[in-house]
């Protein structure tokens, strides 16, 4: 139950504070569009003004066509300002080494599409100079992350929308960005992607990288971001944190378990006392749809039956988690450990215990990576080796009946 009670006079609460860590610095930034004859056409963006903290969420709001993705852009490098002032990690945007350190999700994924998903991801990886062994371990980690792992065999052509945005996920992530930039990230996406997009945001932001989120979608925005600017016309209309914009200060709500009727009769007396009759609410809340939604799918996720389209990720890739392989290791030993009573011959050899686990745990992680990069391989050549024996009895067959027949021809002659 919530019961909303107005009120005149209400404590703001302060931001995030200051900063020191700037990653992003904006300073009257206009981009101006002209045409052919050198005429201004369009003022894309109009003196603009922010900056993004390390390990921020920091959202861009507006309306189409008010200027979000030319800053995107602007920020990235690929369009100059007209008039105004850009750092990111203290660089120009077209810094060399400062581009290595950002990865990014453009609003329409621009993929090879005949290149397969693993194949792509290793394109990207070689752009980053990644050793042939890191981008090995981290193509399968991204695939396994994005849900795309019983998928890898086709070629990006054949993805849906939904699935080509994992992909172009998986791909602004490879090099282990910094700075990730991501223009409507969910566009496409199922609810349970949505889900998983939102908490990966989540798990970079607290391991202490900077995201810059556009999106159409406000409740996405309200899940995962820290502060937001809602642009309009190419300006900054209102910043902050979400907490201070969103906030209605003559205003508080009281959530509580359900009360007796006696009870709940005892308290709007009190508050009676102080406030008009007609400015009390009362009602009960209510769980998002998406919530509802993921909930449902939970339940019934033992019955589902096997798909050839994306899967459900579920876990943030250890690499960009900053999990070592030793650690990694450890997390799966302690998941596979029983925790039932030592018995007297695991007490006298503890030492063996431990090494027959590590050997164990080690076979299991070399089955699960070459299961995650070969899933189709093994029925393709269970079927050639069929096709291959079968080919040889028929070539060993005709052979014979040659022979046969040429010894039945000489016996006739004889």
């Amino acid at each position: 139950m919530a019961v909303t009670v107005d009120k005149q006079e209400l404590e703001k609460t302060s931001g995030n504070g200051a900063h020191s860590d700037v990653v992003v610095a904006v300073r009257g930034l206009t981009k101006v569009f002209k045409d052919f004859w050198g005429r201004s056409k369009a003022r894309a963006v109009n003196d603009v003004d922010f900056e993004v903290y390390r390990g921020e969420v920091f959202g861009l709001l507006g309306p189409n066509g008010s200027g979000k993705s030319t800053t995107i852009k602007m920020l990235l490098g690929l369009l100059y300002p007209t008039k105004g002032h850009i750092e990111v990690f203290g660089h120009s945007p077209r810094h060399v080494a400062t581009k290595s350190r950002i990865g990014y999700l453009p609003e329409e994924s621009y993929l090879y599409r005949y290149l397969d998903s693993r194949e792509t991801l290793d394109f990207f990886g070689n752009l980053f100079r990644l050793s042939p062994e890191d981008r090995k371990e981290r193509i399968t980690q991204l695939l396994e992350m994005v849900g795309l792992a019983q998928t890898q065999t086709r070629v990006v052509g054949e993805f849906s929308k939904g699935m080509q945005r994992r992909i172009g996920l998986a791909q602004a992530l490879i090099n282990d960005p910094d700075l990730v930039i991501l223009d409507e990230p969910t566009a496409g996406l199922d609810p349970i992607g949505c889900r998983e997009i939102k908490d990966l945001i989540v798990s970079l932001a607290r391991r202490g990288k900077t995201v810059i989120l556009s999106s159409h979608l406000l409740a996405d925005v309200e899940d995962v971001c820290d502060r937001v600017v809602v642009y309009f016309g190419g300006r900054i209309h209102a910043m902050g944190t979400l907490k201070e914009l969103l906030a209605t200060p003559d205003s508080i709500r009281m959530t509580m378990p359900a009360l007796p009727k006696e009870t709940l009769e005892r308290v709007l007396e009190i508050i009676r006392r102080d406030v008009a009759d007609d400015r009390i609410h009362i009602d009960t809340p209510e769980q998002s749809l998406e919530s509802y939604f993921l909930d449902i799918v939970e339940k019934a996720r033992g019955e589902a039956l096997e798909t050839s389209g994306a899967l459900s990720g579920g876990t943030v890739a250890p690499y960009l988690r900053g999990e070592s392989e030793q650690e990694r290791k450890q997390r799966v030993l302690e998941r596979l450990t029983h925790t039932g009573e030592k018995t007297a011959e695991e007490e006298k050899a503890p030492s063996e215990k431990h090494e027959v686990k590590e050997e164990v745990l080690n076979k299991l992680m070399e089955q699960e990576r070459k299961a995650a990069e070969r899933p189709l391989e093994s029925g393709t050549k269970d079927k050639e080796k069929e096709e291959k024996e079968a080919q040889r009895e028929k070539v060993d067959l005709s052979k014979a009946n040659e022979k046969l027949s040429s010894l039945t021809k000489r016996e006739r002659e004889d």
